[in-house]
């Protein structure tokens, strides 16, 4: 089983609400979110499975992926900025199909460290970045690819063409 990771693009640094869950994407945010998922798309995952953060910035980011990978968008509250990485383990299960998970640092570096090295280390994620993890045992795995936004918007934009 394959966990592909995915960090949000690039949002405003205040909601009007005033609420973090509720900033979205800047415009080059959209475009960068957009363009890593093309690039995601043309590196054919085989993904099933596209989980993200209630949060509206990581839903944005989820959505341009499931566009461009043809799949729906599943939402848990295991991906919010806060919460403990196993929770999202335990609720994707092992041996499952494989899944992309969008979210935030460092929930998301925390998930990536405690993957393939262990419990309480972190490997930051740049925004629009993209890990994978090939799974080995029940939550240790190696990681695959580490892909920044700039490789991902070339990627996408070469299958384009």
């Amino acid at each position: 089983m394959d966990v592909w990771l995915l960090r949000h693009a690039a949002a405003e640094d205040r909601a009007a609400s005033g609420r973090d869950q509720d900033r979205v994407l800047t415009p080059e945010g959209l475009a960068r979110a957009r363009a890593a998922a093309l690039g995601l798309a043309a590196i054919e995952p085989g993904l099933g499975r596209v989980i993200t953060s209630p949060y509206r910035r990581a839903r944005q980011t989820a959505e341009a992926a499931a566009e461009a990978l043809g799949l729906e968008v599943a939402q848990s509250r295991a991906l919010e900025p806060e919460r403990d990485p196993m929770d999202i383990l335990n609720e994707i299960g092992a041996g499952g199909e494989d899944v992309l998970l969008v979210g935030h640092q460092p929930h998301l570096g925390s998930l990536l460290g405690l993957l393939v090295a262990g419990d309480g280390v972190e490997i930051p994620m740049k925004k629009a970045a993209i890990a994978r993890v090939t799974l080995s045992g029940r939550w240790s795995g190696e990681l695959r690819a580490l892909l920044p936004p700039r490789l991902l918007e070339l990627l996408g934009a070469r299958q384009a063409i």
